[in-house]
């Protein structure tokens, strides 16, 4: 008898996320037929807009429902702030709307890590400077970012003294723990152990991205990752200056395997690695934990395009895919992690056939609907959903998101 269905928290957000989690829904739903894997959708309206109707992140119980949900899917959250003001909506107590749904669950649910797989597709371009073309290569860009995702300057010590009502001085703390810091970085030599080193040359290698010359949290962080690393013999280690990294990493990126950073550090490099793999339509950040996972594209709830059935929805439907592979490792489920393995075969496939693929990845000319892509994927999924073949040769970076240790 086949186990109960995995039950999937829906967090759509706001502005684009809510598109394009119904298409991640519908690629996780059409996987899991064809492996015979299932899946029970809770929805919960949460987020900015949520806040700015209700004067709440999310309803009452949501935090509960997340803690018992096998995985969590989130679309985008925040909005700007409107009226003529700066930046993003905020709630009365100084945090962005729709913070329990994002930054809460991370914490709440001790989501210590965000894995993030840096991988360049056969048929993706780069834009740049206005133009789509093929700066680096697929075989170059392989990567893993394992990002500390629970403290640094998001811990939220801090705050901005005002006497007589004007802001005169703000204070952000940096938080950097030696436990936080062990078991980021023990995940990182885990994930270089599964893999089979960096493009250039097959060395096992975990980079650590610091700023040690001035910042003791950083160097609190490289001592701990020698004395991890001392515990993983076939796994080159080695410590690199942020601003020197990158440049490094558009440079040769074919040097990279496994990175590992601080919170904000690699917040920052992670987003300059999306240019590698295509843009941030292609972005897919795992939230993960002992217990807990949550899967989401990065690239932000761009309110502007919302509604207009054009925004890149695969990053979502490959974070679809990255939370059923956590899955079936979580629970030594095949099944399900071929449902994972199919939705990103799929992707890869349309890929590979030039399209369709929406404006950013192709131009404004030639772009496709968002609703064209999606459907495209769903079409070749069947090609990609069969038996496991326990001779194929696996792929470097399918275990970005695999239960941590």
């Amino acid at each position: 008898m086949s186990r109960d269905p995995y039950r999937v928290v829906l967090l759509p957000g706001d502005g684009i996320g809510v598109e394009v989690t119904a298409d991640a829904v519908k690629a996780l739903t059409e996987a899991g037929r064809l492996t015979g894997s299932r899946f029970a959708f809770e929805e919960i309206p949460a987020g900015a807009d949520h806040y700015r109707r209700h004067g709440r992140d999310w309803p009452a119980g949501s935090e509960e429902r997340c803690a018992a949900a096998d995985a969590i899917l989130l679309g985008a959250i925040g909005l700007p702030a409107g009226d003529g003001a700066h930046g993003s909506l905020l709630r009365s107590d100084g945090r962005m709307a729709g913070w329990s749904a994002i930054v809460g669950n991370r914490l709440k649910l001790d989501l210590f890590a965000n894995v993030r797989p840096v991988r360049l597709f056969p048929g993706v371009e780069h834009f740049i400077s206005g133009t789509h073309k093929q700066v680096w290569e697929p075989a170059n860009v392989d990567m893993v970012f394992v990002r500390e995702n629970t403290e640094d300057l998001y811990a939220g010590s801090g705050g901005i003294l005002a006497p007589g009502g004007v802001g005169q001085v703000a204070t952000d703390t940096r938080i950097v723990t030696r436990a936080s810091s062990e078991r980021v970085i023990r995940l990182a030599f885990e994930h270089a152990m599964r893999r089979d080193g960096a493009p250039a040359d097959g060395v096992r290698r975990v980079t650590c991205v610091v700023k040690d010359n001035i910042l003791h949290g950083c160097r609190l962080f490289v001592s701990v990752l020698d004395e991890i690393g001392a515990e993983y013999p076939e796994v080159e280690r080695e410590t690199v200056l942020v601003d020197a990294f990158t440049q490094w990493l558009l440079r040769r990126p074919e040097h990279y395997d496994v990175v590992v950073a601080t919170n904000m550090f690699g917040d920052i490099v992670t987003e300059l690695a999306s240019a590698l793999q295509g843009g941030m339509g292609m972005s897919v950040g795992c939230n993960v934990g002992t217990r807990h996972g949550m899967f989401e594209p990065i690239h932000g709830s761009a309110p502007k395009h919302a509604g207009h059935d054009r925004v890149n929805p695969l990053a979502a439907i490959l974070s679809a895919a990255e939370a059923a592979r956590w899955l079936g490792a979580r629970h030594a489920d095949p099944d399900v992690s071929r449902a994972g393995d199919a939705i990103e075969a799929a992707v890869r496939a349309v890929l590979a056939a030039g399209g369709p693929l929406t404006y950013d990845m192709v131009g404004h000319d030639r772009a496709a609907p968002r609703s064209a892509v999606t459907e495209a994927v769903l079409g070749r999924l069947a090609d990609h959903a069969g038996p496991a073949d326990p001779g194929a040769p696996t792929d470097r970076g399918r275990a970005a998101a695999l239960a941590t240790p």
